[in-house]
């Protein structure tokens, strides 16, 4: 298949689709085949500023809609969602490599934020205090931001815009889109969804694009928030660019999660969970456990339990073959394959021991797609980059360590600081690490602690720039504002009181 003979996918303003006329495109592939499945746009500053207009209308109109009305096309939205999520899984499958069953389980994980926020009307509302001082109430009302960007990683193509985009709208803001080049189907479905739900045009857009697209949504000052998930030097420059540009700002960046495994653990739940946290979307997502610290004397067992799991996991297209499923898809790219490779060459030379090696994976009939084998790595030096670093893909190292203590230092003293898990059977061991452990999620006997939408998401340090969290309370301190109202009637038995020039007084 040439270029001419695939699709370009447009961009989504005015509540239709939009063709570009950039003349820029990049290519989406499917991760499993290597074959490229579609163009998709790359938009120039026209189409940019097109779609921000559209926005900007569209949050005019939806800001003065009720809150009745609001709260009825959220609930058709999640009942679409809910009957067709199947259609949005095959897209994310074709696009991203991740297996259906991984696919549909992002879905429902932003379904519970879609959910929560069809009760903004608790959420947002104000609070009121009768006579605060004589005669004087005061009350506070939270209103919407105008319009707001949210920018998604390739990883969860519908999960992470939907950590942002129910709340953002649910509060009466409109939202612009940019999502991945990589895998761009899925916000193009949602937008339709959004129409389909009664939505009005211009209040949900998706802007196709690269870096252009980027900077035009944090220079714009209509743009009023920025909203992103990637890794941690672009999260570092949006948070550094969008905020000197006056607006707030969610930069969720990368991760290096470590669980650490107490010697009266128990081992075969261990192992389960380190390869399922390890290698589930192919160690593409930011709450991965990346390195095992085994406090000896069990880290020879761990790692043949480990081993002997990982040996039986099968990898190949997501989509399945003959109605089989397999474990684990391709990467996204045969790029990011290479950088994965290259990370585990850098271990081996420094010492770690490959005791599962996935570089040169190949799956029969997909000769061409980019697949990475689960590779177990031990005896990792902690000088090595391949600890030290995100390495975004199905590789799994072990660290031995002496101690409890030895092992909180290592995970206190990185630099990332968002997600992290203890396994024991110690209640007090464990209530200790997750009072001293510095790391803003914390699994105890849960490998990937992600919140439920009603709590937030986010780490510390370098995982995390900005002062608010994705989705719980504080999405909707986010894409609201306060104001506070200092309201007097004046009594007509009673008069104001007449000329004071002195500092108003409460009384």
């Amino acid at each position: 298949m040439t270029t001419t003979d695939v699709p370009t996918l447009p961009h989504w303003i005015d509540g239709a689709p939009h063709p570009s006329k950039s003349g820029r495109t990049a290519p989406v592939h499917n991760p499993a085949t290597g074959a490229e499945i579609a163009r998709v746009a790359l938009a120039d500053q026209e189409e940019i500023d097109a779609a921000i207009a559209s926005a900007e209308r569209g949050s005019a109109l939806w800001g003065s809609f009720s809150i009745a009305k609001r709260q009825s096309v959220l609930f058709a939205f999640r009942e679409l969602l809910n009957a067709r999520k199947g259609e949005l899984a095959a897209i994310i499958t074709a696009e991203h490599g991740k297996v259906r069953s991984d696919a549909l389980g992002e879905i429902l994980r932003g379904q519970e934020v879609v959910e929560l926020a069809t009760g903004f009307p608790h959420l947002t509302k104000g609070a009121y205090s009768e006579n605060a001082s004589t005669g004087v109430d005061v009350y506070s009302l939270k209103q919407p931001l105008g319009v707001v960007g949210v920018i998604s990683p390739f990883n969860f193509p519908a999960m992470v815009p939907m950590w942002f985009f129910p709340i953002a709208i649910a509060a009466g803001n409109a939202v612009i889109l940019k999502p991945s080049e990589k895998d761009p189907s899925a916000a193009l479905w949602m937008a339709q969804l959004w129409k389909d739900a009664g939505l009005p045009d211009g209040v949900f857009t998706v802007l196709q694009g690269d870096k252009l697209a980027v900077d035009g949504l944090l220079t714009s000052p209509i743009v009023q928030s920025i909203s992103f998930v990637g890794s941690t030097p672009i999260a570092q420059y949006i948070y550094e660019t969008a905020s000197r540009h006056g607006k707030r700002v969610q930069a969720l960046g990368g991760a290096k999660n470590h669980m650490l495994v107490l010697p009266d653990a128990d081992l075969d739940l261990v192992a389960d969970q380190a390869v399922n946290a390890g290698f589930g979307a192919a160690g593409e997502r930011c709450m991965a456990i990346s390195v095992v610290l085994a406090v000896e004397p069990v880290a020879d067992e761990l790692v043949a339990k480990i081993g002997e799991r990982i040996g039986r996991l099968r990898v190949g297209d997501g989509a399945g073959v003959d109605g089989v499923e397999p474990d684990m898809g391709p990467l996204i790219t045969d790029l990011h394959r290479d950088k994965v490779a290259a990370y585990v060459d850098i271990a081996e030379q420094d010492g770690a021991t490959v005791v599962v090696d996935g570089r040169g994976f190949t799956v029969d009939g997909h000769e061409n797609g980019f697949f990475f084998g689960p590779t177990l790595l031990d005896r990792v030096p902690i000088t090595s980059r391949a600890y030290s670093e995100e390495i975004f893909g199905p590789v799994l190292s072990v660290v031995r360590v002496a101690s409890y203590d030895e092992g909180l230092e290592l995970i206190n003293s990185g630099e990332f600081g968002n997600g992290t898990a203890i396994f024991t059977r110690d209640g007090g061991a464990a209530r200790r690490f997750q009072n001293e452990v510095q790391v803003g999620m914390i699994g105890i006997n849960v490998p990937i602690p992600v919140p439920v939408a009603y709590h937030s998401f986010g780490g510390w340090k370098k995982s995390l720039f900005g002062d608010a969290k994705a989705y719980g309370v504080h999405g909707f301190d986010f894409f609201t504002r306060e104001k506070a109202v200092t309201a007097r009637w004046i009594d007509p038995a009673v008069g104001h009181g007449g000329i004071d020039l002195g500092f108003p007084r409460n009384d």
